[in-house]
């Protein structure tokens, strides 16, 4: 076959299939060059998820009509001021976009420089129509409609119109986040989609991008390292989701989508998520141009740094660091259908006791009944009682002696032998004594390890515990003997299909002992043998810690509930359990005031 020259039209389709993949696309091409000419408010308009219409409006500066036909050109850009391509600061710089989409599509330019007249530029399909004045204020419109219309081949791919709008708002989502200072409003088929103000702080406009709760549940970061900073908003761990849909980073202002970023996050947040939640972030990563190349991707979507293992050694550490800061918070988000559970007065049944067949509730006028009125009811045909409250009495909630306060209050009592129910100065606070006595031990054997010659002290067992095995799972705990040793736990190989337990971690006591190693075995199958331990850290400690807290089930004293809540104070991590799951939810007063319609 021999070797020709394109055609020019084939070639501007060719670098059309390069940047303009779909409505989204191209969206996203006109949106930042609306923020390179100084747009401080963006309106953007979609009809049919942008199949039929996009039309993107902004205040720059505007071009004057010899500059709107040079932007049509292939390769013409003013986002290069020399030849420095690698110092490029502007959010486009190629010089395809407009060229690219002009040659899919039909395209009208209308642009106006302060102190001129505006201008009209129309091209159809890669071809000029019309060049004529326009009435409109400083800035540039551009609509783009019939968008791959006579491309069929392109147009067939596209998806339907839910899938195209919902690309659309991620883009403008990621690009209002990249410049708080700039305002954006979103329509769809006439209907106002997205509204955000220019001059919103960072938080703000991330939290109203993503979900407003952020606002209550967030930590923020500013962390630097050798000339690279990292600044945003990271959700607490006990605020995540399902998916990993809400995890945004910027490098240097630009939006972009990087597996080593993702990465770094799930690192950070190893032992603070279970596997299947994903944290809520939004990383502004800020450094030198020249360490970073912005042009590996024709749609500017990707990135490659210089020095990778350092960007992402700074990002676990700052997010790390900043979770640490974070010591017992916990989100606080009560549950809509929990709070709609309680009952009020003539609702439901009297609290502590439900009748199955659905007989109504104590006379109004009775006196409260009794405990002993309560113990003769459970022998009641017809009713069955509910776990009640242990009360205790205990000093007022917040400030002691010596003018501590304490965020988690006083322990007041204890139900179902399993929540610490405590009451603080601005609220009702319930605690999972399980889960948080799991964060608590896991927490310590970290600091064992990282303080005591990279060792947990062990615990020795009077007589030591054959737990029996199948033989691969003897294999993979012999392969670890000498690393679990390490981490407190002593085993030795008991014939094919058995182990022998001769300690155990000392922070754990004496508990399931046969449960942790079976789950050890369990863990090590779940990672490659060629990972250690120490790689695994967390993991490993997680399923030691979960063997070695406090059951549910088991009555404590007041003391022992009061201690835990002191020690949560002071603990990282402690508003949230190995799983990710919160340890304390709480009540505030104007919460419980709706419940008792006082709001």
């Amino acid at each position: 076959m021999k070797i020709r020259r394109l055609p020019d039209h084939l070639i501007n389709r060719i670098a059309a299939g390069e940047v303009v993949e779909r409505p989204a696309s191209a969206l996203k091409e006109l949106v930042e060059n609306a923020l390179d000419a100084g747009a401080t408010q963006i309106v953007v308009r979609l009809d049919n998820g942008g199949l039929d219409r996009i039309e993107v409006v902004d205040n720059g500066c505007g071009m004057s009509p010899d500059e709107m036909l040079l932007a049509l050109e292939r390769h013409a850009t003013s986002k290069l001021p020399d030849d420095a391509i690698e110092l490029v600061s502007t959010m486009g710089f190629r010089g395809e976009a407009l060229p690219s989409i002009a040659s899919v599509a039909e395209i009208a330019i209308e642009s106006r420089v302060r102190g001129a007249d505006g201008w009209r530029v129309v091209v159809d399909n890669g071809q000029l129509i019309d060049s004529a004045p326009a009435a409109l204020p400083p800035g540039t419109r551009i609509m783009v409609t019939g968008l791959f219309a006579r491309v069929p081949a392109r147009r067939k791919f596209l998806r339907s119109e839910r899938s195209e709008y919902a690309a659309c708002l991620d883009v403008v989502k990621r690009l209002a986040m990249a410049r708080p200072d700039v305002g954006f409003a979103l329509h769809h088929n006439g209907r106002l989609s997205l509204s955000v103000q220019s001059g919103e702080a960072a938080l703000a406009r991330v939290a109203a991008l993503t979900d407003r709760a952020l606002a209550d549940n967030h930590i923020l970061l500013d962390y630097g390292r050798e000339g690279a900073r990292l600044t945003g908003v990271a959700g607490l761990p006990t605020f995540s989701r399902g998916v990993a849909d809400h995890q945004f980073l910027f490098v240097n202002g630009r939006p972009v989508r990087d597996r080593l970023v993702t990465g770094a996050v799930r690192a950070a947040y190893q032992d603070l998520l279970a596997r299947d939640r994903h944290p809520v972030v939004a990383l502004f990563v800020e450094v030198p141009r020249e360490d970073v190349d912005v042009n590996v991707h024709p749609a500017k979507t990707e990135v490659r740094f210089r020095d990778a293992a350092g960007v992402r050694g700074m990002i676990v550490g700052g997010l790390r660091r900043a979770l640490d800061e974070a010591g017992h918070r916990s989100a606080q988000r009560p549950s809509v259908a929990a709070l709609g559970a309680w009952q009020r007065e003539g609702e439901g049944a009297l609290p502590g006791l439900s009748p199955m067949g659905g007989g109504g509730s104590w006379p109004a006028m009775s006196p409260r009944p009794t405990t002993d009125d309560l113990r003769v009811q459970d022998h009641m045909p017809g009713f069955i009682a509910l776990p009640m409250g242990r009360p205790n009495h205990a000093p007022p909630p917040a400030s002691f002696a010596g003018g501590a306060s304490y965020p988690l209050g006083v322990a007041r009592g204890q139900v179902a032998n399993t929540y610490i129910v405590s009451e603080a100065d601005d609220g009702l606070i319930i605690v999972d004594q399980h889960a948080a006595h799991e964060r608590l031990v896991m927490e310590r054997m970290k600091a064992a390890m990282a303080g005591q010659g990279g060792g947990v002290a062990s615990q020795s067992l009077l007589l030591p515990e054959v737990v029996e095995l199948d033989e691969p799972t003897c294999d993979r705990l012999e392969t670890r003997i000498e690393e679990l040793a390490r981490l407190g736990l002593e085993l030795e190989r008991f014939g094919p299909k058995a182990m022998l337990v001769r300690a155990v971690p000392g922070p754990l006591g004496q508990g399931d002992v046969r449960g942790l190693v079976v789950d050890l075995g369990d863990e090590l199958a779940a990672f490659d043998q060629a990972l250690s331990l120490t790689e695994r850290l967390e993991a490993v400690i997680g399923t030691m810690a979960c063997h070695g807290s406090v059951r549910a089930g088991r009555q404590l004293s007041l003391a022992e509930m009061n201690a835990l809540l002191r020690d949560m104070e002071a603990t990282p991590h402690s508003g949230q359990c190995n799983h990710g799951r919160p340890t304390w939810i709480k009540l505030a007063h104007h919460d419980i005031e709706k419940l008792f319609g006082r709001r």
